[in-house]
C-alpha cells in the first residue's frame, strides 16, 4: 500500500516554482531523509503534499477529505510554540483528536517513547525549547498515523534525544509505518535513514540510498561541501568536513 503518492507536484510563489514537478512515492516501512540546503524547498514540498498550501500536480494525501488525512498522515511543522500552559499529557492526547477517543494507551506509549512520562503533569510551557519539541513529537506519534512527515524534528535536541527520536522514527518503520523527515543534519541521516530524497532549488536531484545520493560530487554540487564517510562496526560514518565554495 503507498502511503504518499506525488506526481508533478509543483508550488509557486507569484511566477516562480519553488517546488517544481516533483514525483515520488512512499512505502510502508521506510524512513526518507528530505535533504536539501536552506531554501531548496523541502517545507513547501511537505506543505503542498499535506494539502496546506496550493499546488498543482498530484498528491495522493492532498486528495482526501480534511478527516481523512488527519488519519493517513500526521504532521510536526517546523514552528513548535506551544501557547497554552496545558498539561504534558493534555498537549500528547491532543493527537487522538482526528480519531476521537483518548486512546491511553498510545498516549501513554508516545510519552515513554520521547522519554517525557516523568512530566506529564507539567504545564508545558514551562519544559525548555527541546522539551517541547519531544513533547510536540510525542504528539504526532499518538496520532497513529501509517505516515509521518516532520519538518527539522531534530532541531534544538540535544544529542542523545537526537539519535533516539531518530532510533524511534526506525522502529515505526520496522512496525510497518514511514516517516518523511526533513534534515540538516547529514551524518543523522546517513545512519538512520533508508534512504535520502536529495533537494536543490525546488527539483529532486537525487534519490536512492544514503551513501548512492551523498555522493562527492553532489555534496560539492548541492552543499559546497566535502565530508569524510567510513563504514564503522555500527554503521556508516559521515562527517562533513570544509566549505569549498
Amino acid at each position: 500500500m503507498t502511503l504518499l503518492s506525488l506526481e508533478n507536484l509543483t508550488v509557486r510563489r507569484c511566477k516562480c516554482p519553488v517546488v517544481d514537478h516533483v514525483s515520488f512515492t512512499v512505502q510502508p516501512g521506510e524512513v526518507i531523509g528530505l535533504l536539501g540546503p536552506n531554501g531548496a524547498g523541502k517545507t513547501t514540498l511537505m506543505r503542498g503534499a499535506l494539502g496546506l498550501i496550493a499546488a498543482s500536480g498530484y498528491s495522493s494525501l492532498a486528495a482526501l477529505d480534511p478527516r481523512a488525512r488527519s488519519k493517513a498522515a500526521a504532521w510536526l511543522p517546523q514552528q513548535r510554540d506551544i501557547a497554552w500552559p496545558m498539561p504534558v499529557e493534555a498537549v500528547v492526547r491532543l493527537g487522538r483528536l482526528p480519531h476521537g477517543d483518548e486512546g491511553q494507551d498510545l498516549v501513554d506509549a508516545a510519552m515513554a517513547r520521547m522519554d517525557i512520562g516523568a512530566m506529564r503533569d507539567r504545564p508545558a510551557t514551562a519544559l525548555s525549547g527541546g522539551e517541547q519539541a519531544r513533547v510536540l513529537i510525542a504528539r504526532m506519534l499518538a496520532q497513529d498515523a501509517p505516515l509521518l512527515m516532520a519538518d527539522e524534528p531534530v532541531a534544538g535536541l540535544d544529542p542523545a534525544h537526537q539519535i533516539s527520536t531518530m532510533q524511534v522514527f526506525e522502529a515505526l518503520a520496522k512496525e510497518g509505518r514511514s516517516v518523511l523527515v526533513s534534515l540538516h543534519d547529514l551524518g543523522l541521516a546517513v545512519r538512520h535513514c533508508t534512504r535520502l530524497i536529495l533537494m536543490q532549488a525546488g527539483q529532486v536531484v537525487a534519490d536512492g540510498a544514503p551513501l548512492d545520493v551523498l555522493t562527492p560530487d553532489r555534496l560539492r554540487s548541492v552543499f559546497g561541501i566535502t565530508a569524510f564517510v567510513s563504514q564503522g562496526s555500527q554503521g556508516p560514518i559521515f562527517q562533513p568536513l570544509e566549505v569549498i565554495r
